[in-house]
């Protein structure tokens, strides 16, 4: 006699094929923190086939604090600049590196514009520069905000 054995798979095992992040959010500002997060997430998208969400960030600022200056305007010029480098930085590794991206503007704070990117876009994951502000060491940077809402793993990029 034979006895017949149920085999079943454990549930914590990850499924082939199926496991690793499938969007990853990177915020951009300009400064060489954030492109060397959007580096590292790009190669993190390419090697786990996800998609990369570029994400900036458009300051609003009250009405009054603006005194007249054209500030969505400028923003938008980031914004243009930002895209047209990431359009040359593809460009430059086609046919080498093959990776999925797209560019998204968000208006706010950087926190909460990345909360919402991450929320909507519905990261596995998000990828940050490290604050180059030296306030942020005593009211905590957004990286660190990141990480204590606690709903997506936050990598930050020195």
């Amino acid at each position: 006699m034979t006895e017949q054995h149920e085999q079943r798979t454990p549930s914590h095992e990850f499924e082939r094929g199926t496991d690793g992040p499938k969007v990853i959010v990177v915020g951009v500002d300009g400064s060489d923190s954030s492109l060397r997060a959007a580096a590292y997430a790009g190669g993190l998208a390419r090697r786990q086939h996800a998609l990369l969400a570029v994400v900036y960030v458009q300051p609003v600022l009250a009405a009054g604090a603006a005194l007249g200056a054209p500030v969505a305007e400028t923003t938008d010029e980031i914004a243009e600049d930002l895209i047209q480098q990431i359009r040359e930085a593809a460009e430059r590794v086609k046919g080498i590196f093959e990776v999925r991206w797209e560019f998204h503007t968000f208006r706010g704070d950087p926190y909460n514009g990345l909360v919402t990117a991450a929320d909507e876009l519905k990261a596995d994951a998000v990828v940050v520069g490290a604050s180059e502000q030296a306030g942020h060491r005593i009211i905590g940077s957004v990286a660190v905000r990141l990480v204590k809402a606690g709903r997506w793993p936050v990598t930050v990029v020195p």
